[in-house]
């Protein structure tokens, strides 16, 4: 079951997609935060793919309302108000209107930089129970009001973090620094991988890096969240 969802963000909607398992039941909940694309048939894709394997998958785009009209870009948005954006999709899944979401402890994956409001979330909210990146800047936030470096050594959940080795817009000495504050995760290189490994459109586009990727990212959410609930038909 998957689909385009106008999420509940302040007073009116945002763009959103839902991907949860084929079956009766409550299931761990990943939220997917967008890359600087915003919603795009990359995150939808990780979506429908982390549904096949019994979680559920909502993904927010921070530009777009929910008629696909644009707001703000990522220079425009606030750090705050990023993580506010994604504290109220959290609320929605909490809320009386879901009836699928297992516990109201979700994991968070960002992409690009989707991951830098998921990792300052991460360190900031108790219920984020583990974090996921995909090839997000570690430097260059130096104007922002937040730099994502600062929370490394303060991350209380599980981190699998996945770059490659030949990323042009992020340097494998930042993640190798990445590992050494933030001890207990998993930052992983791919041999040969571009910026956007993940993104079929991307230039960067790697098959083989984008299928491991997502068989880690599976398995990691599948050991770091609450087990489904399933409910047996008939």
């Amino acid at each position: 079951m998957y689909g385009s969802w106008p999420l509940p963000i302040g007073s009116g909607h945002r763009t959103g997609y839902i991907a949860r398992p084929d079956a009766a039941g409550r299931f761990p909940v990943v939220l997917v935060i967008s890359s600087i694309n915003g919603l795009t048939s990359t995150e939808k894709d990780i979506c429908r793919r982390l549904a096949r394997s019994g979680l559920a998958a909502v993904a927010i785009d921070f530009y777009r309302d929910a008629t696909e009209d644009p707001i703000v870009s990522y220079g425009e948005l606030p750090d705050a108000r990023a993580v506010t954006d994604i504290d109220e999709v959290r609320a929605f899944v909490a809320s009386e209107d879901v009836d699928w979401a297992v516990s109201a402890d979700v994991g968070l994956f960002g992409l690009d930089v989707g991951g830098r409001f998921a990792l300052i979330t991460a360190a900031t909210r108790p219920w984020v129970k583990c974090l996921a990146l995909a090839y997000t800047p570690l430097t260059g936030d130096e104007e922002r009001s937040h730099q994502v470096a600062d929370f490394l050594s303060n991350l209380p959940v599980p981190v699998l973090a996945m770059y490659g080795t030949d990323d042009e817009l992020i340097s494998a000495s930042t993640v190798d620094e990445a590992q050494r504050r933030n001890d207990h995760g998993q930052w992983l290189l791919y041999d040969g991988a571009r910026h956007g490994f993940l993104d079929v459109e991307s230039d960067g586009f790697d098959q083989a890096s984008a299928d491991d990727a997502v068989a880690r990212l599976i398995a990691f959410f599948q050991a770091s969240l609450d087990p489904a609930e399933e409910i047996a038909l008939g």
